[in-house]
């Protein structure tokens, strides 16, 4: 029997040698491949592993649950938390947090600028002001109402510069 392979195929003039050249060729290519997916599929089954790291299935779904619990536990947390600073911020939200102060003598004879207008406003310009006078027969005191960073009752000169100067900040 004679077989004809290689003339049937129309490479009968063909030396071997590059034939085998080349078959060895894409051998060693296709061994290249296998040798990085080897590797590939090394480092893979160590992740994977890691990640089984449990005796069997129901550890990993234990696992898993227990994380579960722990994410609605930290979201209702933070659902309370929130809650709480919204109150806060309305609580605060009229709290005193402008404060504008002036000293002044008021009848130019006591020195030491005893008298004083101090404005309290909150987030809103809504206060007072208290100004209290110092002379030498005593010392009185009194306020005015602020609403949106105005009053009813007019202002003196250093009411007006402790009431700007609150309204500033």
């Amino acid at each position: 029997m004679n077989y004809n392979l290689l003339s049937d195929m129309g490479l009968g003039n063909m030396d071997l040698t590059y034939l085998f050249i080349g078959a060895f060729a894409a051998i060693l290519v296709l061994l290249i491949i296998v040798i990085v997916l080897c590797i590939n599929l090394g480092r893979i089954s160590k992740k994977y592993k890691k990640f089984m790291g449990g005796k069997n299935a129901k550890s990993m779904e234990k696992s898993i649950m227990g994380l579960y619990e722990d994410n609605k536990l930290i979201k209702a947390s933070m659902d309370k938390n929130k809650k709480d600073i919204e109150g806060l911020y309305k609580k605060f939200e009229g709290a005193f947090q402008k404060i504008g102060i002036i000293r002044y003598d008021a009848f130019n004879q006591m020195g030491g600028k005893l008298s004083f207008s101090l404005a309290l406003l909150d987030e809103n310009d809504n206060g007072f002001i208290l100004n209290s006078v110092h002379s030498s027969e005593g010392c009185y005191s009194y306020t005015k109402e602020i609403k949106n960073g105005l009053s009813e009752i007019s202002l003196g000169e250093e009411e007006k510069k402790a009431l700007d100067m609150a309204m500033d900040l």
